[in-house]
Order: structure tokens, then C-alpha cells, then sequence
């Protein structure tokens, strides 16, 4: 099940709105097929592994989630299990898709397939977050990722930022935009900065969508985002009161534009993100600046937060990483727990999660 893992790792960020599920076949001690949910969401895990195999009479299926019982873009990977004549499938996690939810089980069982469940479940459930969130509360899963100095500076105070941290940080932000179904900045990041928020230097095979919260389009849609718009999406999320030549600016680019409900000059994100997980978003990483990161933990919207730390000291007339959390005394201040830290160079990153 650890190997079914990595290889639905392999999978994150090009599966939505699908799951990113590893699957691993077994005979006689030997691994005999193997595969991972491919990009788009299918193949799936167990079709892939098993069209590895060719013959899978008799062996043992370790799958990360449940297989699927519903007719889609593809049949059931249940059914695909069964006709194969597999002797026991080992799963981690209980599909909590309406669509699915105990069916793929039942189905296989039925069929006097052996079922064990519950296998690495905690694992499996950390491995797909966005997809379960989506599933379950209609929410995407966000990462918020920060880079400051020690004292929590996230540029001068004329807003040189470029660059806070060192080349090896850099890149492991590269690799981080590619497991995530999309990269997300606020309207003050995408003006100050004009980034393309692609991933670069790293080899990458796709691209990560590119989203600006931005409730009256006031970023230019000749930006480097706007004039890649067609190569690379971008989705521009703005109040209904937007002007029109805007709105028609960043069309005619080929930008999609996702109107949500808006109080003055600031969008509801929880409105926000549920339109962006009804589009199939499960994984999106916020690169915005200290205003946006501080509205998404006022909201409750963040599970994690990705800290890279620079050896380095601004002073009290930089820019801080974060804005108002809007608090009365010390007992509110959001207390997070240290999942993991790594070196990077001269850097420190640091992974957080919510409560």
C-alpha cells in the first residue's frame, strides 16, 4: 500500500477533479502490474496496472481508494477487477463519492472477491486531501505559501520582494505549484508583480491553472497573464460589478471569468473557492500577498501553510507577510501544528497545518 501511495502521488495535480489513486498488483510475492490515475482523471489506477499485468487471475489489488462502482467516462473499476478474476483487493479508503461509498466494495465482495479495508488509511487521506474536501464539503484544499525574512518581512517598503529567498527555495516552489491543480495570487500580488505563475526549470509536462482574485479586474489583461491566457488558463474571479470593458478585455485574451458575490471592493472567498471546487479544483496553492493570506485564515479557508524563511532582517518599515487577523487578545490567534521542516539552501521551509 506505501508503493500504491508514491504512485498516486505521481498523479497530483493532473488528475481533477478526479482523486490521485495508486494501485499495486500482487502474486505469488511478486509485483505484477502497477499504475496511477493518469492526467485528466483516467485512466484510472487499477486500469492501468491492470492492462501492466495482462493476466491477473489470482492476485492481490492494493488500492488507495475505493474502486469506483459508477459508469462515467470509463466502466467501473470494480467490474474491471472482477473480470480480471482477482483473488483480494486491499484498499485505504472508503470513497466518500455518493456515487461510490461502500458500492465499489460491495460490489467486488458479491463477487466473492476477498476485501480488506483501512490500510494506511491516515496516509492515504493526507495524500488526498483536496480530492475528499471537494467531495465533502464542496471546498477545495489550500495551501498558503509565504516567504519571508526572520522577521516576517515580505519586501521592502517600496516593495522590492525579488528575492527574499535563495535559488533552491525558488525551485522547490516550482515543484510545488506542480502538485496543485492551480496557483492562486490576489490583485495587489498580480499588479506589483506581473508574475507568469508558471513552473519553470524543473522539466515540467503541464501546467498548473492560474487564478487572480480580483473583485474589479483591475489587473491589466495585457499582463504576462493575460497575453499567455490561451497557452496556459487563467481564470479571473471578480464581483458582478466588474466594468464590462474589462470583463470584455480579459475574454477576448481567453481568460474564463467566474463571477462570484462580492461586500464593497472585497469578494466573499468562501463563495469563491466553492465556485472554484464546482469547476472540479481540488488542490490550489495561494502565492498572494499578506492581505489575501490574512482574509483566507480570517475565513477558515487554509489547511496548510508552507513557510520558506530567509536569513534575513528588513525591519518594522517592510511589508509584513500577513495583514489584520482582526484579533482582541492572544487565546484567538490561530495555533498551528508543525507537520515538517527541511533546509533549502540558506533557507528553512516549514509545513503547517489547521486546525
Amino acid at each position: 500500500m506505501a508503493h500504491a501511495l508514491r504512485l498516486g502521488a505521481r498523479g497530483l495535480g493532473r488528475t481533477w477533479p478526479n482523486p490521485a489513486v495508486g494501485c499495486v498488483l500482487v502474486r505469488d510475492g511478486r509485483v505484477i502490474g502497477r499504475g496511477w490515475t493518469q492526467p485528466g482523471g483516467r485512466p484510472h489506477a487499477e486500469t492501468m496496472a491492470l492492462t501492466q499485468a495482462g493476466d491477473a487471475t489470482g492476485a492481490t489489488a492494493y488500492v488507495t481508494l475505493e474502486p469506483c462502482a459508477h459508469h462515467g467516462h470509463t466502466p467501473p473499476c470494480a467490474e474491471a477487477l472482477i473480470a480480471a478474476r482477482v483473488a483480494r483487493v486491499v484498499t485505504a479508503l472508503t470513497d466518500p463519492d455518493p456515487r461510490v461509498s461502500g458500492r465499489g466494495h460491495a460490489l467486488l465482495r458479491a463477487a466473492g472477491i476477498a476485501v480488506t479495508e483501512g490500510i494506511l488509511t491516515h496516509e492515504a487521506r493526507t495524500a488526498n486531501a483536496g480530492f475528499l474536501k471537494r467531495v465533502t464539503q464542496g471546498l477545495p484544499f489550500v495551501t498558503l505559501k509565504m516567504a519571508s525574512t526572520l522577521d516576517g518581512r515580505t519586501a521592502t517598503s517600496s516593495g522590492e520582494s525579488r528575492w527574499i529567498t535563495g535559488p533552491q527555495a525558488r525551485r522547490a516552489v516550482h515543484a510545488l505549484r506542480l502538485t496543485h491543480d492551480a496557483v492562486m495570487v490576489g490583485s495587489g500580488t498580480a499588479r506589483a508583480d506581473d508574475p507568469d505563475l508558471t513552473v519553470r526549470d524543473i522539466g515540467a509536462d503541464h501546467q498548473p491553472v492560474r487564478i487572480v482574485m480580483d473583485s474589479r479586474l483591475g489587473h491589466s489583461a495585457t499582463s504576462r497573464l493575460g497575453q499567455s491566457a490561451r497557452q496556459t488558463p487563467v481564470w479571473m474571479v471578480h464581483a458582478d460589478a466588474a466594468p464590462a470593458a474589462a470583463r470584455q478585455a480579459w475574454a477576448g485574451q481567453g481568460a474564463t471569468l467566474i463571477p462570484v458575490a462580492a461586500a464593497g471592493d472585497h469578494l466573499d472567498l468562501t463563495v469563491a473557492l466553492r465556485a472554484l471546487a464546482s469547476r472540479g479544483l481540488t488542490r490550489i496553492l495561494c502565492e498572494g500577498g499578506g492581505q489575501l493570506a490574512a482574509a483566507l485564515i480570517r475565513a477558515g479557508l487554509v489547511d496548510q501553510v508552507i513557510l520558506h524563511a530567509a536569513g534575513a532582517l528588513i525591519g518594522d518599515e517592510g511589508r509584513p507577510a500577513f495583514g489584520s487577523l482582526a484579533l482582541l487578545a492572544l487565546a484567538q490567534a490561530p495555533r498551528l501544528t508543525l507537520l515538517s521542516e527541511r533546509r533549502l539552501g540558506n533557507d528553512v521551509e516549514m509545513r503547517w497545518s489547521l486546525p
